[in-house]
């Protein structure tokens, strides 16, 4: 009797959605660079903004859940969703945790990655005008990828969070997961989507910014070769560039970013490897 239990169970698990057997947003934690998930009891399928900027819903009437990406800088304490109905205005109140991260330290060659020339700071500013109207891309669509695949079989490097010191002098925290792969490794898309910028940035080197649905964006740095490009829509698993060692880098690997509602989240969060 009990061998007949587990195999029914085994089959039921082989011909579930994947929905049904694994729940991504399990994962998520309401922290800085986490994700915070609120439900909200509406009909209409409600707007919902996080400090001004839209976030991911989906659901189904009487049944929402928001996803609000949480930027590392964000203080503990309580904050507000914003929600917007066919019934008016309303605002859901929720609490973010506090969390540390790890200190990191590295030593670059280059002194211009640790402290750039005015030539080099106007090009950097004028790149993160670009990242910036990037990040805020937005396509409207129900189908939502939570989980996201490996872009390449590389161990990983360095965390998400990281306080990062670059020749001992303290700089923003480390955006993303570092995926030590040798030079020339394919990187594959982690999903489905449309490919909103391309481009080679100052510190991210070759870089491939690709949106998922609803402000969800995935971007792949220091490659050392694009095969995609803007407008292109891309499916998971496809190669989209090579990995290199690009930008402020200290050897090949990839760096992997996840941004939701235009902030940097946990990449692992969304990934079960």
């Amino acid at each position: 009797m009990t061998i007949r239990i587990i195999l029914v169970l085994l089959l039921l698990t082989s011909v579930l959605p994947l929905s049904a057997q694994t729940d991504p947003s399990a994962k998520f934690a309401s922290v800085p660079g986490g994700v915070a998930v609120l439900t909200i009891n509406e009909q209409d399928r409600p707007l919902a903004q996080f400090q001004g900027k839209r976030v991911i819903v989906l659901g189904e009437p009487g049944n929402w859940s928001a996803y609000v990406g949480l930027p590392l800088s964000i203080k503990p304490g309580t904050h507000r969703l914003d929600i917007k109905t066919a019934k008016g205005k309303s605002i859901q109140n929720f609490d973010v945790h506090d969390k540390k991260y790890l200190e990191q330290r590295i030593t670059l060659k280059d002194e211009g990655m640790v402290n750039p020339s005015p030539t080099n700071m106007e090009r950097i500013n004028r790149e993160t005008s670009v990242m910036t109207k990037v990040k805020a891309s937005w396509t409207e669509t129900d189908e939502i990828p939570l989980q996201l695949e490996l872009p390449v079989p590389a161990k990983l490097s360095s965390s998400f969070g990281l306080t990062r010191f670059f020749n001992n002098q303290p700089r923003a925290p480390h955006s993303g997961l570092d995926l030590a792969a040798p030079e020339g490794t394919p990187i594959k898309a982690a999903a489905d989507g449309k490919v909103v910028n391309t481009g080679e940035y100052y510190f991210n080197g070759n870089t491939v910014f690709i949106e998922h649905g609803q402000g969800l964006i995935t971007m792949y740095c220091h490659m050392s070769r694009i095969d995609v490009k803007a407008g292109q829509i891309v499916k998971r698993g496809e190669i989209i560039g090579k990995v290199g060692k690009t930008g402020r880098a200290t050897g090949a690997h990839l760096h992997l970013g996840v941004i939701m509602n235009t902030v940097s989240v946990d990449p692992r969060l969304f990934i079960n490897k």
